[in-house]
């Protein structure tokens, strides 16, 4: 397995990490068995970077990976943790809360479901405008301190956020959502983490499905399933969104791929600053996504990709509207 560093200062881990978000409930029901022997299917690939959030599932996610790696060695896992997210029992979001003491209360409850004392990275899920980031980021300074916390990380701010977060701690990775479809943080944020030696870790490379190459319009989706609200899946826009994974497709027939390793692959290219999250759920997924790190992309069909699905081309925003307006990096 290829390694890549998060940051400067972070710690090193697999070139590409397990995103378990689907896991728990976010694109319809998942099968908890197939879901852990899928975790310890990426471990035995020597994938050691885990990631979740403390509300995928109100909890549940976290617990399942706490049965998985119970068994393991806690030291072969980075798990990295975004927390934050408010939810109600009808699975309504509600908000963020980054009050420092809500941020060491979520951390307390989040090291009882995981079955750990402590977490390699740490990271507010979205900015809370009402709280200072200075002040987010020093309580999980100081959960640092405790032991209780390993690296502090972002997700989903914007230059001038992260700036004033490293400005108090050192940070070593923003997660944001980065692929063919969703290329805005190369415009600043990407220059700037950069600059401040700061890593990516990549969710939605494969753009929630829409570029694994197994997505057809009309598509019956779970009641609970978060595509049934995104933009890119709505009528009108996927249409166009799936004739852009069919140019793609021409692409991964010719370098001998399929057009999820592709888009994997070229996410990989994109420096080795940046790690991007794969969410499978099920092995065979799973072994798919794996099988872009033998996936030499030459110049030429890199340039290729490019064309097939240029800057912008992608029909709808990442989330809905109201989701939008509460995106730091999108500011």
């Amino acid at each position: 397995m290829e390694m890549r560093r998060l940051g400067v200062t972070g710690p090193e881990v697999s070139a590409v990490g397990l995103g378990c978000m689907a896991m728990s409930d976010a694109y319809g029901p998942a099968d908890e068995r197939e879901s852990i022997a899928t975790i310890h299917s990426a471990l035995d690939a020597g994938v050691d970077l885990v990631d979740t959030g403390d509300f995928y599932g109100m909890g549940h996610n976290e617990l399942l990976i706490g049965d998985a790696l119970r068994a393991r060695r806690r030291e072969d896992v980075v798990i990295s943790v975004k927390f934050g997210g408010l939810r109600s029992p009808d699975r309504a979001v509600l908000g963020v809360d980054a009050r420092p003491a809500a941020v060491k209360t979520f951390l307390a409850y989040t090291l009882r479901r995981l079955r750990t004392d402590y977490v390699d990275v740490y990271r507010p899920a979205r900015l809370d405008p009402d709280v200072p980031i200075e002040e987010t980021v020093g309580a999980i300074a100081e959960c640092v301190a405790a032991g209780w916390v390993r690296h502090v990380g972002l997700s989903e701010v914007g230059p001038s956020t992260i700036r004033r977060a490293a400005a108090v701690h050192p940070i070593c990775d923003l997660q944001i959502e980065y692929s063919l479809l969703s290329r805005g943080i190369e415009r600043e944020i990407l220059p700037a983490c950069r600059e401040l030696g700061i890593g990516i870790t990549a969710y939605g490379i494969l753009s929630r499905g829409l570029l694994s190459g197994h997505w057809a319009a009309g598509r019956a989706l779970a009641p609970y399933d978060i595509r049934n609200h995104a933009p890119r899946f709505q009528p009108g826009n996927v249409e166009g969104n799936l004739a852009l994974v069919e140019s793609l497709r021409a692409v991964a027939a010719r370098v001998g791929g399929t057009v999820a390793q592709v888009a994997i692959a070229w996410v990989l290219a994109r420096g080795v600053d940046i790690v991007p999250l794969v969410g499978a759920r099920t092995r065979e997924r799973l072994a798919e996504s794996l099988g872009s790190l033998e996936l030499s992309l030459p110049d030429d069909a890199v340039s290729e990709i490019e064309q097939a699905v240029p800057p912008g081309a992608a029909l709808g925003t990442r989330y809905a509207t109201a989701q939008m307006a509460h995106l730091d990096s999108e500011a």
